[in-house]
């Protein structure tokens, strides 16, 4: 990617649709690079989705959904299959696959692309596979500015399909909407097997695979999950997570479920519940923000990188404790920039 790039040309190149331009700007949002961090600001600065619109809503806004679940319980078969669904609507639709990173490149290396031939070949779909990188739980830091980008690009529905392992759970469902946890069918130990956690977070479950000699299974495992979300409070105080059976290979349920989602927002509008989340997120979204661009200040830091150096090896060696270390440093840190 050159260094010099017209934000302004590239801007209106995004929000015409242009697949191309779309590309190279989620690829700018996510470079660690110092100038093209830069850059990404100013192009965000120039999408009418970036910026508050006078109903207190965001210009360009779509729905946002979070889909997760235990490798090998058909996510991407799953997503391609209600994704096919959502285009035979007329509804053009974004997929951010956050892949786990190669440790020696940093690169994706599922490849969703390949996972999802069909809906790869779809002109009203966008599928875009990015490396995880370091940040929480395998979810891409710039995610949530990859949504803002194909929602100025008029995607009306943006899934984020999680890695499925650690804590990219919790991060995708603090950026989304609605947040969907894919099962397969078993019941029982299965159930077991799943945090309370993520059932906790769940907004709607749905069975997968529910076909075939596994329908019967699947039924029961449906039971066995409704009776357990009765035990959970519910996350919003207007909606109660419900529980579906889906075949992605015949696509049976499919529909159900974007009706279901489509009440769940209208819910949430409502009563204004939707638009205090995406306020809550957006200022999560800041303090992150804060939090990243000051470790990063730091440990680019000259002058703080002895002390840093010298705290570290106290703390691991116990003679220091992390939070004295820590406001030692930021002390002085901050100190420096006083002073420059």
């Amino acid at each position: 990617m050159s260094k010099q790039i017209d934000i302004a040309a590239l801007a209106s190149a995004v929000c015409a649709g242009d697949r191309r331009a779309l590309a190279r700007a989620i690829t700018l949002v996510e470079s660690t690079r110092a100038d093209h961090r830069i850059q990404a600001e100013a192009l965000l600065e120039e999408l009418p989705a970036a910026r508050p619109s006078g109903t207190g809503e965001t210009a360009g806004e779509g729905i946002r959904i979070g889909i997760t679940g235990a490798p090998g319980v058909g996510k991407s078969t799953f997503i391609e299959a209600f994704g096919s669904h959502l285009t035979s609507l007329g509804l053009r639709l974004a997929v951010l696959a956050v892949d786990p990173s190669s440790s020696r490149t940093g690169g994706s290396i599922l490849g969703d692309k390949t996972r999802m031939e069909e809906l790869s070949r779809n002109p009203n779909a966008f599928i875009r596979p990015s490396p995880a990188g370091r940040s929480l739980g395998g979810v891409a830091r710039r995610t949530r500015e990859a949504m803002v980008l194909v929602e100025a690009a008029g995607h009306d529905v943006t899934i984020v399909e999680t890695v499925g392992v650690g804590q990219s759970e919790y991060a995708v469902a603090d950026m989304v909407d609605i947040f969907i946890l894919l099962v397969a069918p078993g019941g029982g130990d299965e159930l077991q097997g799943i945090k309370r956690g993520i059932m906790e977070l769940a907004d709607l479950l749905v069975v997968n695979k529910a076909d075939g000699n596994m329908l019967e299974g699947a039924n029961h495992a449906a039971a066995d999950y409704r009776n357990a979300l009765n035990l959970i409070r519910p996350k919003s105080a207007g909606w109660r997570a419900e529980v579906y059976l889906a075949s992605a290979l015949q696509g049976s349920g499919l529909a159900e479920i974007w009706q279901t989602v489509k009440r769940f927002q209208t819910t949430l509008a409502e009563d204004g519940g939707a638009r205090r989340s995406r306020s809550a997120q957006a200022r999560r979204w800041l303090w992150e923000e804060i939090q990243d661009d000051l470790r990063a200040e730091l440990r680019s830091d000259r002058g703080s990188a002895a002390l840093i150096s010298e705290r570290e090896k106290q703390v691991g060696a116990g003679t220091v404790t992390p939070t004295a270390a820590a406001r030692e440093i930021l002390a002085a840190f901050l100190r420096r920039d006083e002073n420059s």
